[in-house]
């Protein structure tokens, strides 16, 4: 605890920014701790079977492989189902998110705790794939139909407080949330940069820090 306030960083020569980096002697009293996450690893906020808004979080890996996706941990037929639409989008529309993404050698890993296919499945995949880590304590909102649907968000003032207490200081969030902002307290609001995104593409471009 004697360092316990101390951080990391580096500046990155061509861009001039500053980036603060975990290290595995570091402990943090957040869900969503400070640091640059492992590629494939995503946070999000949603619903549990008991009615409660919660953090969740996913570790995707991308090995040699054909194609194949292997999920592990226990959930529900509706989170499958909903899992399922995000990896089918992903598998039809890889190739025009980075054509460094190739379906035909690889094979990805998922591991879930109760989570939701949320658009954090496709930015999980696609992290992993590229072996490039989304941004530092961000969660990401949102779901996906098999279509490339953005869902609604239920309750965003309560996702949003969830997702502070858990440490995030930054939100990816769909456009069509923008009318349930005031729903939102002011001092909530402000403690977070948000980033909203129209389209899965451009959810997963935003939250690997893509321009």
């Amino acid at each position: 605890m004697e360092f316990y306030a101390v951080n990391f960083s580096y500046i990155d020569n061509e861009t001039f920014e500053e980036r603060y980096v975990g290290v595995p002697e570091q402990g943090s009293d957040k869900l969503i701790p400070e640091g640059t996450p492992k590629p494939g690893t995503v946070n999000t906020v949603m619903r549990a079977a008991s009615g409660m808004f919660g953090v969740y979080r996913i570790e995707e890996e991308a090995i040699a492989g054909n194609g194949k996706f292997t999920k592990f941990g226990t959930v529900s037929k509706s989170t499958t189902d909903s899992i399922s639409n995000a990896v089918n989008y992903f598998k039809a529309n890889a190739q025009h998110i980075s054509s460094m993404v190739s379906m035909d050698n690889t094979d990805f890993m998922m591991d879930i705790r109760d989570l939701q296919g949320q658009c954090a499945t496709l930015i999980g995949m696609t992290s992993a794939a590229l072996k490039k880590p989304v941004l530092t304590q961000l969660a990401v909102l949102g779901g996906i139909s098999i279509g490339g649907t953005i869902n609604p968000i239920e309750e965003l003032a309560n996702v949003l407080q969830v997702a502070r207490d858990a440490g995030a200081n930054k939100i990816l969030i769909p456009s069509n949330a923008k009318k349930q902002i005031v729903d939102v307290s002011d001092d909530l609001f402000v403690t977070f940069q948000i980033i909203f995104y129209n389209s899965p593409e451009d959810a997963v471009f935003k939250a690997l820090g893509i321009e």
